[in-house]
């Protein structure tokens, strides 16, 4: 039986893959599998995974037709993986040796839904250490009470998948897919969704994946209009937290996130095209006035006065008709 299915999804990352896989073999182990998903790369990824296929133990080699994105070709992940425990990694990042038996007999010693991690940034050659924003660690707790303060980071702030590890009934639960399409930000309404459905789950103080930020084709580099998919991701946080029954408790913590980041965007909206740069104003400004507005109130009162400044400018600004999301 696959204990642990490790979901690495690999887009034209020629140069950084072959560290991925070189320290996927420092983590393999008999009952470990290693779905290797290749989003319709153009340059030598798909023969250095091929390659991987043959030497990593336990790989499972998936290929898509057509460029889906980080969260379909995480989906295609999910759906080809048989472990009874689930984790991701990015293609561009690696792992330290034995790193993964470590995270699953954390898992194991707990028998919680889901586990959180933190992990080592690297930009260039600096190292950073970012810690999963919870207190208590080593102990099973309620995911929901992980949402709040909304005016602090909390859980719901750290949401890459790659940094934990999830038992398969939260997929048949259907708590793990990601949202089809979404090409950046796919994360937020996934940890949203595990934080409010999700029974139990627990924070644990182990290092292990390195996470490389900065490169040059990550579309946290590249100001298009894929970018502009954060939009879409935070409809749906609030969407979906409107409907809950905490609602009234929650959704200021998300609407301040979704401010938060709508302000982020247009403090540095020189790195748009600037074509991109005036849709961003645009569906930013629809996205305020959907937002519930006594909420969006309290939010913009809450912030500091650069940033509740730029948003009620930005409020008042009329949107073009048919500047939908």
């Amino acid at each position: 039986m696959v204990k642990l299915s490790v979901i690495v999804p690999f887009y034209n990352v020629q140069q950084y893959a072959p560290d991925t896989l070189k320290s996927l073999r420092a983590n393999a182990r008999d009952d470990f599998e290693f779905v290797l998903v290749d989003d319709c790369s153009r340059d030598e990824t798909p023969e250095i995974l091929a390659r991987a296929g043959r030497e990593l133990p336990g790989a499972v080699f998936v290929r898509h037709e057509q460029n889906g994105g980080l969260a379909t070709a995480r989906n295609t992940g999910i759906d080809a993986a048989s472990g009874q425990y689930l984790t991701f990694l990015d293609g561009d990042d690696w792992l330290a040796p034995g790193y993964y038996p470590r995270l699953l007999a954390v898992i194991e010693s707990l028998d919680c839904d889901f586990v959180r991690t933190d992990h080592v940034q690297c930009t260039g050659r600096a190292r950073t250490i970012h810690r999963a924003p919870h207190g208590r660690r080593g102990v099973a707790l309620d995911p929901r009470a992980a949402i709040l303060p909304a005016d602090r980071s909390t859980s719901v702030d750290y949401p890459y998948a790659w940094a934990g590890i999830y038992h398969r009934r939260l997929v048949d639960r259907g708590l793990l897919h990601f949202t089809h399409g979404l090409r950046t930000a796919e994360d937020r309404p996934w940890i949203w969704k595990l934080h409010r459905e999700a029974e139990s789950f627990a924070v644990a103080g182990l290092l292990g994946v390195h996470y490389r930020r900065g490169v040059a084709s990550s579309l946290t580099q590249i100001g298009d209009v894929r970018q502009l998919d954060f939009i879409r991701a935070f409809d749906q946080v609030i969407e979906e937290t409107a409907r809950d029954r905490d609602a009234a408790r929650l959704l200021p913590k998300a609407v301040r996130t979704y401010c938060a980041i709508i302000s982020h965007h247009l403090g540095s909206i020189e790195r748009f095209e600037p074509a991109v740069a005036r849709r961003l104003k645009a569906l930013s400004a629809n996205a305020l006035r959907r937002m519930p507005q006594n909420v969006l109130d309290e939010a913009l009162d809450s912030m500091d006065l650069q940033r509740a400044t730029r948003l009620r400018r930005l409020r008042r600004r009329p949107a073009p008709t048919g500047a939908a999301a």
